[in-house]
């Protein structure tokens, strides 16, 4: 029995992970299977005299099952350097009105003229929903 489905792939640029892709479905038999993604945005902690501001938007992630969300940004330039941010989001977290939520945490890439990372953590936006016709 063939179920046709429909999809697209996203490509990674991983360095830790070398070349790899990502595989989102956006209908099954026919169906459209409905995708979303979350804002977020923070400042990292203050080290070696400075601090970074970063501001991003997750990978797309299907709606109405349990999921995360991979993520990546670059900093504000500040101190003469920039730092990555990369990780997966924590699970959904509910909303009381509707909606939902996810925690993300982790430590920046290592640059500067003093080598060094910096901790950030957050919640992300509430979701925003698109069908994934709109790809």
């Amino acid at each position: 029995m063939e179920i046709p489905i429909t999809g697209f792939v996203v490509h990674s640029n991983d360095s830790d992970s070398g070349h790899s892709h990502q595989l989102f479905l956006t209908s099954w038999d026919g169906r459209p299977v409905n995708v979303h993604v979350h804002p977020f945005e923070g400042d990292t902690s203050f080290d070696v005299g400075h601090f970074h501001h970063y501001v991003g938007v997750t990978e797309p992630a299907p709606s109405g099952v349990p999921h995360v969300h991979n993520y990546h940004a670059q900093t504000s330039f500040n101190d003469q350097h920039k730092h990555m941010i990369r990780g997966t989001t924590g699970p959904a977290i509910p909303l009381a009105g509707g909606g939902h939520y996810h925690y993300f945490e982790g430590y920046t890439t290592v640059d500067g003229r003093i080598p060094h990372a910096h901790r950030y953590s957050g919640n992300t936006g509430n979701e925003q929903g698109y069908p994934a016709t709109s790809y």
